[in-house]
C-alpha cells in the first residue's frame, strides 16, 4: 500500500516542533509498504499544499498527525479543530485515500474528535502497533479490524471504540525516527532536536493529557540508545545545536534520569539541552550530574504559589517543593523557568494574587504565566459571565504587574511572547527555548 504521512502541525511560536510521533509511526510501519512525508509546518497556505501533493501522488491511506488541540498560547480549541476539519476534507477532494487520524491532540478527546472532524478511523494514543495492524487489517478487506487496539471508526452511523489490548509498548523495541525525513528548516531555523528517554507518566495533575495519551506506566529507554540516537542525529543534521528532552517529565524516575545523565558524561557530551522538571525527585546530585550532561535549562509546571490549588490540581507537591527546587537550581548554575497557570477551576482572584507575590519572592531565571481557558459553552450562563470577569481582572493584574518583570512571559497576552522578538532573537543567532536568553 502507498502510505502518506501528514505532519498538520503549523505552531512555529515559540520554535517550531519536528514531529517526532509522527516520525516514530512511519519508522515502524512495515517497509513493505510505500511511505511518503508531507509536512505543512512551513507551508504559507497548508490546505493547497496538501491537495497539490496528494494529486501529485497515488495514495491508499493518508495518516494524519494532529499534535495538539489548541495552540501555545492556550486561544482555545476552535480554530484548530476547523483547521483540521479543512484538511481533511482537502483530502477527501483531492483522492479516494483512506483517511486515519491520530496523534496527542486526537487522544486527547477521541471520540468528540472523530464526530466532529469524521475521518475513516482514528487511533488514540500510541501508533506504532497499531497503526501496522490496522493497514494489514484494510489490506485483507477489514478482516480482524475488530483487533485493533484503541481504534475509533463509525459501524452503522456509531461510534465503535476498540478495547486496547493489557500491556503497554516495550520502547527498547521501537526503530527510532527516520530524522532525514525531518524538514531542514526545523535544524537551519530553530536548530532545536527532540529526543524521548521514556513514556508514561504516573503522576495525576488534573488538567494534564500526558498519562491519557502515553498512560501511567512508565517505560525507559536504555541510556546508551538514547545517547547513541542523540549522537546519530548531529551525524545526519550538523545544524542541530540544542537538544529537548520531550518526556512528559525527565526526571521520573530519578535514577533513570541519572543514569541518563551519566552516559552523557561517560561519552563526552558537549550540546546544550533542556527538559521538563517535576519538583518532586529533584535532588542536589541530579542537578549536578544535570549540569555536568550539558543541561543548559529546566521548565517546571509549578503551576501555582498556594498549597490549597496546588492540592486542588492533584499536583503532589507544595510551593515549598518549589522553592527547595529553585535553590537547588541557584547553587548549581542551572536556569528555570516555571510555568503558572492562573485562574484554574475553584481559584480566587486573592489565588492568583498571592501566585504572583510568592513568583516575585522566588525570583527564578524566567517565568511563563498562562490564564486557564474555560470551556464556556459547557458553562450556565451566570457561571460563565463570573469565569469571564475572573480572566479579565487576572489580564489586568498581569499587565499592571509586567513592567516589573521583564523576564515573564505571558502567551495569551503577547507579552514577551510573539513573532517578532523571537524572530530577533534568531537573527542574532540564538537557538534552543528562547525564554533562556530574555533575561540576558
Amino acid at each position: 500500500m502507498h502510505i502518506t504521512f501528514v505532519s498538520g502541525n503549523t505552531e512555529k511560536l515559540p520554535d517550531a516542533v519536528v514531529p517526532i510521533g509522527l516520525l516514530y509511526v512511519m519508522a515502524n510501519t512495515p517497509d513493505t509498504h510505500e511511505k511518503q512525508l508531507i509536512d505543512l509546518c512551513f507551508e504559507n497556505d497548508p490546505i493547497e499544499a496538501l491537495k497539490n501533493s496528494l494529486k501529485e501522488s497515488s495514495t491508499d491511506v493518508v495518516a494524519i498527525s494532529m499534535r495538539n488541540i489548541q495552540k501555545n498560547d492556550y486561544s482555545g480549541l476552535e480554530d484548530t479543530i476547523e483547521y483540521y476539519e479543512r484538511l481533511i476534507q482537502a483530502v477527501r477532494e483531492s483522492c479516494d485515500a483512506t483517511v486515519v487520524i491520530g496523534g496527542g491532540g486526537f487522544s486527547v478527546m477521541p471520540e468528540g474528535l472523530l464526530q466532529r472532524l469524521k475521518p475513516d478511523f482514528g487511533i488514540s494514543g500510541e501508533g506504532e502497533e497499531n497503526f501496522p495492524k490496522l493497514l494489514e487489517a484494510l489490506e485483507n478487506d477489514g478482516k480482524g479490524i475488530e483487533k485493533v487496539g484503541a481504534l475509533h471508526y463509525f459501524e452503522n452511523g456509531e461510534v465503535v471504540v476498540n478495547k486496547m489490548p493489557p500491556g503497554f509498548l516495550d520502547m527498547t523495541t521501537l526503530r527510532n525516527p527516520e530524522r532525514n525525513l525531518a524538514d531542514p528548516r526545523y535544524y537551519s531555523e530553530y536548530g532545536v532536536e527532540s529526543v524521548q528517554t521514556k513514556r508514561g507518566c504516573p503522576l495525576r495533575c488534573d488538567y494534564c493529557t500526558y498519562p491519557v495519551i502515553e498512560g501511567r506506566v512508565g517505560r525507559t529507554r536504555e541510556p546508551a540508545a538514547i545517547v547513541d540516537e542523540m549522537f546519530a542525529s548531529i551525524e545526519t543534521n550538523p545544524g542541530i545545536s540544542h537538544f529537548f528532552f520531550v518526556d512528559s517529565v525527565f526526571n521520573l524516575p530519578r535514577t533513570h534520569a541519572k543514569n541518563v545523565c551519566r552516559e552523557l558524561i561517560s561519552r563526552n557530551w558537549s550540546i546544550p539541552w533542556t527538559c521538563y522538571i517535576n519538583p518532586l525527585g529533584f535532588d542536589l546530585e541530579l542537578a549536578q550530574l544535570m549540569k555536568q550532561a550539558g543541561c543548559s535549562g529546566i521548565e517546571v509546571g509549578s503551576d501555582s504559589g498556594v498549597d490549597g490549588v496546588l492540592q486542588r490540581l492533584h499536583k503532589g507537591f507544595t510551593t515549598e517543593h518549589i522553592r527547595k527546587l529553585h535553590d537547588i537550581c541557584v547553587r548549581v548554575g542551572i536556569p528555570d523557568c516555571h510555568t503558572f497557570i492562573l485562574g484554574t477551576e475553584g481559584e480566587t482572584l486573592d489565588d492568583v494574587k498571592h501566585t504572583l507575590k510568592f513568583l516575585e519572592e522566588l525570583d527564578p531565571f524566567s517565568a511563563m504565566i498562562m490564564i486557564w481557558i474555560d470551556d464556556y459553552e459547557a458553562l450556565d450562563q451566570e457561571y460563565r459571565e463570573q469565569r469571564m470577569a475572573l480572566r479579565g481582572q487576572i489580564e489586568g493584574i498581569i499587565r499592571e504587574e509586567q513592567p516589573r518583570f521583564p523576564t515573564w512571559f505571558v502567551p495569551p497576552l503577547q507579552l514577551n511572547f510573539n513573532e517578532r522578538l523571537f524572530r530577533a532573537l534568531r537573527r542574532s543567532g540564538l537557538h534552543g527555548p528562547l525564554w533562556q536568553y530574555v533575561r540576558t
